[in-house]
């Protein structure tokens, strides 16, 4: 414990010293340090002390009746003060009287007489010794006008303090009251009254009496001051207590009121305070929720605002406040959940692996925005349920498709009559988890009208760096949605609003090419199916031949949607034939399927002959998957003014390209063989099949330059060869995109080459191996490689 030197209790004036006036310099007066207090001439007063050296000097100086002097420390932390630690001034002291306290200290009586100052310290050992100069204080007449106005004043203002203290005893009146000389009153008031340290020290330190005086005026004044302002403080501190008081009572004869009434919303409330213990909120919205509990407790039970209040405290009840359900940290076992339920989309499964890699090594992190985006059927939606199983996390869904009003996000204002909180913070307590994976299906088809716009709202939701502070304008209390997975699907990205598309990790979901299709019918739709019709296990199986068929003749998609329909629908016509004893094939085969699934609805796309100059194959890309474009060309004798007509319902950007390829081939005419005469005799006309379905793009670039040059020079194409790419007018090859659904339309339509843009080689180098067996790329950087690779010498 720290020694401390205070004083103890409350001290008189000398009125008989009864000790030699000192009247000159001592070279070896022994001197007490004391901390937290000023010694003043002409008082008595208790000194407690329990330093070992200073309690060897109290004892020493007592026994032998010697004087001793008493200086502050500078510092009241320093243990073993020197001469830089110590005030220069201080007061000449005898020992009256020594007490032995309990706490092993010892409380020394003194009385001071003259001021000193101290010169030096001589010795340290066994205490302090030093070298001190007597100090003379001013005479002071106390006769004049002036002088006896000032002691007036300092006696008032002393009473006054006196009278507005807690601390200061009233007895301290009588004495101020009762000074005798200008001098003890001075130095009693500087002794007694609560001044600081510092402020005392520069007093004694004064030898101008009455400019001491002056400056004890102004101290006591700002004392008075403070004091006055404490008072009004706790003036009305006691006010806001019996207001307190008052409105307990109150609330105490209404819930004996209420009892009386059988009335039951203290049931209610004592429920929701019940509820509260266990929630999980840090400080600031439990303090916000205890708030709006007395705000309901305030409440009329019959008023309309009561409804109002107690379903918004169920509501922030509802929520899973810092509750986390914990991850299951297994790579394993997350790959073999989300193989087991998802054949192929290798990329999508390697990110999900990759963020459970760091959050095992990290420990903690902000969740990811990514988005899934591909043609529909591929998987997008059912994949939020796997990674929500490998992650053992809970798992929420919520349809943006035709949303288009902002409250839907955010919530409506607890000021309209019907409001509740947005479907984010809906989804949120239905999961009843703050770090659910949290699937946003269709964000593309979110709309804006008068209500707002939803996709606006949803930046706050989806970016990492806000969401963590999620403000709900039902709530009014921000929620952390950082941990949540948030997982969006789309199946067309230009649709969506650029801030929001920034926000999110965007990974493509292609569509299956044929031999995925197969397996993912076997493993996975097929066992479903039969589950789904009750069909008994081993009453038939499917051939591989078969579920090819199907793929082939009656489907035409990328995704697996109405593969998997008609998957169901032949298990309802077996089913229906085991129902009625009809036999079914043991194993169903491709000639077994008209039986089951009717006629075939598709044919296999396939290639032109190539017997007639200006038919190329392009690959064209739907949100079906990928197609065989023919391009046909034909050219008619005209007197003057060739012109190229283009029929299809083509876009503008196809309608460019055909534009472009023409113009490539005139400015380039000598190179590719051709008369430049052709171009003022002869009309060009290009069409594309099926002119009541609309196509744009700029994939049918090299096709259409190649079609118009095979017909211009009499050129045939070489047979099973299809093209894709984008041309310049300087005749540079550009990539596209698609590339693997195109490929597998070519495998489809049976072409055995394919004519790529060189920087198209890397999507054909992430395809695995065994999808493009019997089928040849050839990569070019120029249409002239086109024309040499795809027509015939």
């Amino acid at each position: 414990m720290r020694d401390e030197e205070e004083q103890m209790g409350f001290t008189s004036f000398i009125t008989d010293f009864n000790m030699k006036e000192v009247n000159e310099d001592i070279d070896r007066l022994p001197i007490l340090p004391l901390r937290n207090m000023v010694v003043f001439p002409n008082v008595v007063m208790p000194v407690s002390v329990k330093r070992e050296k200073s309690i060897r000097l109290i004892r020493d100086v007592y026994a032998k009746d010697k004087l001793m002097g008493v200086v502050t420390q500078r510092k009241d932390s320093v243990e073993d003060p020197r001469q830089d630690d110590l005030f220069c001034t201080g007061t000449f002291v005898r020992v009256i009287r020594i007490l032995e306290m309990p706490d092993s200290s010892v409380t020394a009586i003194i009385e001071a007489r003259k001021r000193f100052s101290l010169l030096e310290l001589t010795e340290e050992m066994p205490f302090l010794v030093g070298k001190v100069q007597l100090l003379a204080d001013e005479e002071f007449d106390e006769n004049t006008r002036e002088n006896k106005a000032l002691k007036e004043a300092v006696r008032d203002m002393a009473v006054q303090v006196i009278n507005n203290s807690s601390v200061l005893p009233n007895e301290m009146v009588f004495e101020i009251k009762n000074s005798e000389t200008f001098l003890h009153l001075l130095h009693f008031v500087c002794s007694n009254f609560p001044l600081k340290v510092p402020a005392k020290q520069r007093l004694l330190e004064m030898e101008d009496v009455e400019k001491r005086a002056y400056s004890l005026l102004k101290l006591l004044s700002e004392e008075l001051q403070l004091l006055d302002i404490k008072n009004m403080i706790q003036s009305k501190a006691r006010l806001e207590i019996d207001q307190q008081q008052k409105e307990y009572f109150l609330h105490q004869q209404m819930k004996a009121i209420k009892g009386e009434l059988g009335d039951d919303d203290d049931l209610h409330i004592e429920k929701l305070k019940s509820a509260a213990k266990h929630k999980k909120w840090d400080k600031k919205t439990a303090a916000f929720f205890k708030e709006e509990l007395s705000k309901l407790e305030r409440l009329n039970p019959s008023s309309p605002d009561y409804s109002v209040q107690l379903s918004y405290l169920e509501c922030l009840l509802k929520l899973p406040w810092n509750e986390y359900t914990k991850d299951k940290l297994d790579i394993k076992a997350a790959r073999k959940i989300l193989d087991r339920d998802h054949f192929g989309i290798e990329v999508v499964k390697e990110r999900i692996l990759e963020y459970l890699s760091v959050l095992k090594m990290k420990g903690d992190m902000k969740s990811p925005i990514l988005c899934l985006y591909g043609p529909p059927g591929v998987g997008k939606t059912s994949l939020g349920k796997s990674i929500a199983e490998s992650l053992n996390r809970k798992y929420v869904r919520m349809s943006l498709g035709g949303m288009h009003d902002e409250a839907e996000i955010r919530g409506h204002r607890r000021t309209y009559i019907g409001a509740m909180p947005g479907r984010v913070i809906q989804s949120i307590q239905k999961a009843q988890s703050s770090n659910p994976v949290f699937v946003l299906d269709e964000i593309d088809k979110i709309n804006s009208d008068f209500h707002g716009d939803p996709s606006s709202a949803l930046l706050e939701v989806l970016d990492p760096e806000q969401n963590s502070a999620f403000h709900d304008n039902y709530l009014d209390v921000d929620y952390d949605l950082s941990k949540v997975l948030f997982i969006a699907t789309a199946n067309n990205i230009s649709s969506i609003p650029r801030p929001l598309l920034d926000r999110m990790e965007l990974i493509e979901v292609t569509g299956y090419i044929q031999e995925e299709k197969v397996e993912i019918a076997s493993r996975h739709l097929i066992p479903k199916q039969m589950e789904n019709h009750g069909v008994p296990k081993k009453s038939f199986t499917i051939s591989k031949a078969a579920i090819n068929k199907i793929v082939e003749s009656y489907t035409r998609e990328s995704g697996v949607r109405e593969l998997d329909r008609k998957i169901a629908k032949l298990m309802r016509r077996a089913v229906r034939r085991i129902a009625s004893d009809e036999p079914v094939p043991k194993t169903i085969k491709p000639e077994h399927l008209k039986d089951f699934l009717g006629s075939e609805e598709y044919f296999r796309d396939s290639c032109e002959s190539n017997e007639v100059c200006g038919v190329v194959n392009g690959l064209a890309w739907t949100a079906v998957g990928g197609e065989v474009l023919v391009i046909e060309t034909a050219m008619n004798k005209v007197k003057s003014g060739g012109k190229l007509s283009l029929t299809g319902n083509l876009g503008d950007v196809m309608k460019e390209s055909a534009v472009l390829a023409m113009e490539y081939i005139k400015s380039h005419a000598d190179d590719l063989g051709i008369n430049p005469e052709l171009f003022d005799t002869r009309n060009v006309h290009v069409h594309v099949p099926e002119g009541a379905i609309p196509k744009d793009g700029p994939s049918a670039g090299i096709t259409m330059t190649t079609a118009l040059v095979s017909s211009f020079t009499g050129r045939k194409v070489k047979k099973n060869i299809a093209m894709t790419g984008e041309v310049t007018l300087q005749g540079r090859v550009l990539p596209v995109g698609g590339i693997k659904e195109k490929i597998l339309a070519a495998k489809r339509a049976g072409i055995k080459t394919i004519i790529l843009c060189e920087k198209n080689r890397k999507d054909i180098e992430e395809i695995k191996a065994d999808y493009l067996k019997g089928v040849d790329f050839k990569y070019v950087t120029n249409v002239k490689e086109v024309i040499d690779l795809a027509l015939r010498k």
